[in-house]
C-alpha cells in the first residue's frame, strides 16, 4: 500500500519515509515517538476540518478514550500491543458514531461547541469512573507486550509502532484522493450544490467524522502504549486544542502540514521542559501567532503555494514553438479539412 503511494507522490513520500525511519536517530526516541503519534493525530483532524470543513475541539475524547482503551487491553488480557492499539481505535470509531450523528446537522462553531461538549462528557466520566480508569491517578504500567520480544528500550519501541502511524498516514491520504474524498471536498465548499446533485451530505459528514475519529484512535492508543500509561490529560479538551494549532501551523487541508506542525510543537516543549521553562503555552502562542500572521496557509501549505505558483509562472514564461517546427496533431486536421 505504501507503494502506491511512493509512485503516485514520490518525491515527498520518499522524502517523508527517510524522516520517519531516521528520527529515533536524530532526537530522543520517545519524543520521536510522541511527534509521530501526533502528527497522525494532526492528520486525522485535517481530514476532518481542511477537506470537510469541521473543526471539531472534541478529537480529544476518541484519543483519550482509545488511550485508556488501550490500556485496558495491555493490562488486562495480555494481548500484544497491536491488538490492543486496534481495539483503541474500534473504540474511538464506535464512539464516534452517536457523537457525529448528533453534530453533523451543525455547522461552523456551532458543531466545534457541541464536539467540546461530548468531549468534556467523556472526561468527565473518565475522572469519575476511578474503578476502571484510575482517575486523577490514571492508568499506570501499561506493558509493551509482542509475542515475548522485549521493547522496553524506547528506539526498538518506535519501529515496533512506526508502521502503524504509516498505514494511518496512507488510509488518509488514500481517503482524500479516492471519488469520496473529493464529494467531501465538494461538502467543503458549497454544501447545498452538493446536495442538490443528490448526495446525502450528512452521512459523509458523518463517515469523514468517524474515519477521523478511528485514526485517531490509532494515534491516542500507540501514545498511551508508549508512554506506559493513560491521564485524564488525554481526553482534556486543551489536547483538542493542540491538535488543531498544529493543524493550522502545518497547513488546512494540506494533510502533511499537520506533521511539520507536531514536530515542532512537541519538540520545542521538550526543549523547553529540560530547559526548566514552565509557560510553555507563552512561547507556543506566541509562534501560533507569528505563523498565522505570516503564514497564512501555514507553514506547508505556504511553501506548496511558493513552489506552485512558480511553477505557473515558469510554464508561462516559456516560449511559444516556432512556426518551422511540426505542426501538432489539431493542426494538421484543420489542415485536412
Amino acid at each position: 500500500m505504501i507503494l502506491s503511494m511512493l509512485a503516485r507522490r514520490p518525491v515527498p513520500a520518499v522524502a517523508g519515509l527517510a524522516v520517519a525511519l531516521a528520527l529515533p536517530w536524530l532526537i530522543y526516541p520517545p519524543v520521536a515517538m510522541d511527534i509521530a503519534c501526533w502528527a497522525l493525530f494532526a492528520a486525522a483532524v485535517d481530514l476532518l476540518l481542511g477537506f470537510t470543513g469541521l473543526l471539531s475541539f472534541g478529537h480529544a475524547a476518541f484519543w483519550g478514550g482509545a488511550a485508556y482503551t488501550a490500556g485496558l487491553i495491555a493490562l488486562h488480557t495480555g494481548l500484544p500491543f497491536p491488538a490492543a492499539v486496534l481495539g483503541g481505535a474500534l473504540l474511538a470509531a464506535l464512539l464516534a458514531v452517536p457523537i457525529g450523528y448528533l453534530s453533523v446537522r451543525l455547522r461552523g462553531i456551532y458543531f466545534a461547541m457541541v464536539t467540546l461538549a461530548f468531549a468534556q462528557m467523556v472526561y468527565f466520566v473518565a475522572n469519575q469512573w476511578r474503578d476502571v480508569t484510575g482517575g486523577e491517578n490514571g492508568l499506570q504500567g501499561i506493558p509493551r507486550e509482542l509475542f515475548g520480544l522485549d521493547l522496553s528500550d524506547p528506539f526498538y519501541f518506535y519501529y515496533a509502532g512506526l508502521p502503524f502511524v504509516l498505514a494511518g498516514f496512507f488510509v488518509a491520504w488514500r481517503i482524500v484522493r479516492s471519488p469520496f474524498g473529493r464529494v467531501l471536498v465538494s461538502i467543503r465548499d458549497n454544501p447545498a450544490r452538493a446536495r442538490a446533485l443528490g448526495y446525502p451530505v450528512d452521512r459523509y459528514k458523518l463517515l469523514a467524522f468517524v474515519l477521523s475519529a478511528a485514526l485517531s484512535g490509532v494515534a491516542g492508543g500507540l501514545f498511551a502504549i508508549s508512554h506506559g500509561f493513560a491521564s485524564l490529560q488525554e481526553v482534556y479538551w486543551t489536547t483538542s486544542g493542540q491538535v488543531v494549532m498544529m493543524v493550522v501551523l502545518g497547513g488546512i487541508g494540506t494533510l502533511w502540514g499537520g506533521a511539520l506542525g507536531a514536530a515542532l510543537i512537541v519538540e520545542l516543549n521538550d526543549r523547553l521542559a529540560t530547559a526548566g521553562f514552565e509557560e510553555t503555552g507563552i512561547i507556543t502562542g506566541a509562534i501560533f501567532m507569528l505563523v498565522v500572521l505570516v503564514f497564512r496557509r501555514g507553514i506547508w501549505g505556504t511553501v506548496r503555494h511558493l513552489l506552485a505558483s512558480r511553477a505557473g509562472a515558469s510554464r508561462a514564461a516559456a516560449p511559444e514553438p516556432s512556426d518551422n517546427k511540426p505542426a501538432n496533431s489539431d493542426t494538421l486536421s484543420d489542415a485536412r479539412a
